[in-house]
């Protein structure tokens, strides 16, 4: 299919598979991706970079479903199985061996549970993929906005982070910037979680003196950040509300990792 207000084109697997194509890699989109009007930005700025660099990738489309994460984060252990291996069963269909992801959730379930249930797939986030094609110099900030002059303070998601030990790709992905990159007191393994992990994303807070995302926004005015990246959907909600609650978002813009290496390149 192709996007017509950003003209990208994005092709899905029954139509590649009708082809006679097989991509490198499936675009693992996720629920937040398809459906959160903030999110979609980010899946398309995914697609931008890999239409790029010349990736040759592919979406399931309607075939994708939950990867199963918020039911087993709140014990439906039943759910997740059943939606797992519906997934399974469509990307061994497929012959899927490389998935990128937009979000940490469904990297991390993906990668660590479904081997459980039969499903082995090389997987890898969409920040990892980042660093390498910087690595590889496919990809540079440079032809786009300059973020001279700004300070970026990047944002741990959970599952990216202390749940897979990943701290070093996004990292190096905002380092080719031409800002200040500035950490928070509580980051990497003491990073502080956004409060929308376990599945809390989905209901009321418990009763408490103060909201986690508005607890985190005591790190964030700390560092002065004119930037806060993100690397989850999950993560950008609660950061972008608490910057709100907080009426700084004339001051701060909360952004994903993918959507400030485009806004560099100007794609």
């Amino acid at each position: 299919m192709e996007n017509i207000k950003t003209n990208i084109v994005v092709p899905t697997m029954a139509e590649m598979v009708a082809e006679g194509k097989m991509p490198e890699i499936l675009f693992w989109v996720g629920c937040a991706g398809s459906f959160d009007e903030r999110a979609q930005r980010i899946t398309r700025d995914i697609c931008k970079i890999l239409n790029y660099v010349g990736i040759s990738f592919a979406v399931l489309g309607t075939e994708e479903n939950c990867t199963g994460d918020p039911a087993k984060r709140a014990g439906n252990e039943f759910l997740f199985q059943m939606q797992a291996m519906t997934n399974i069963q469509v990307l061994d269909a497929y012959n899927i061996k490389k998935i990128v992801t937009g979000c940490p959730h469904c990297f991390n379930t993906i990668k660590n549970e479904y081997p459980d249930l039969g499903g082995n797939y090389e997987v890898i986030h969409h920040t990892q993929l980042i660093q390498q094609l910087i690595d590889e110099g496919k990809l540079k900030a440079e032809g786009g906005e300059s973020f001279v002059g700004k300070k970026i303070t990047y944002h741990d998601p959970c599952y990216l982070g202390r749940g897979n030990g990943i701290y070093e790709a996004p990292r190096k992905a905002l380092e080719i910037l031409d800002a200040e990159l500035v950490e928070m007191k509580r980051c990497k393994i003491n990073g502080l979680c956004c409060g929308a992990g376990g599945a809390q994303m989905f209901k009321e807070p418990e009763k408490g003196n103060k909201d986690i995302n508005i607890e985190r926004m005591v790190d964030i005015k700390e560092t002065k950040a004119h930037v806060v990246a993100a690397a989850c959907p999950f993560c950008m909600t609660m950061l972008s509300d608490g910057i709100k609650l907080e009426n700084k978002q004339q001051e701060i813009e909360v952004l994903d990792i993918a959507e400030i290496m485009v806004k560099a390149k100007g794609l």
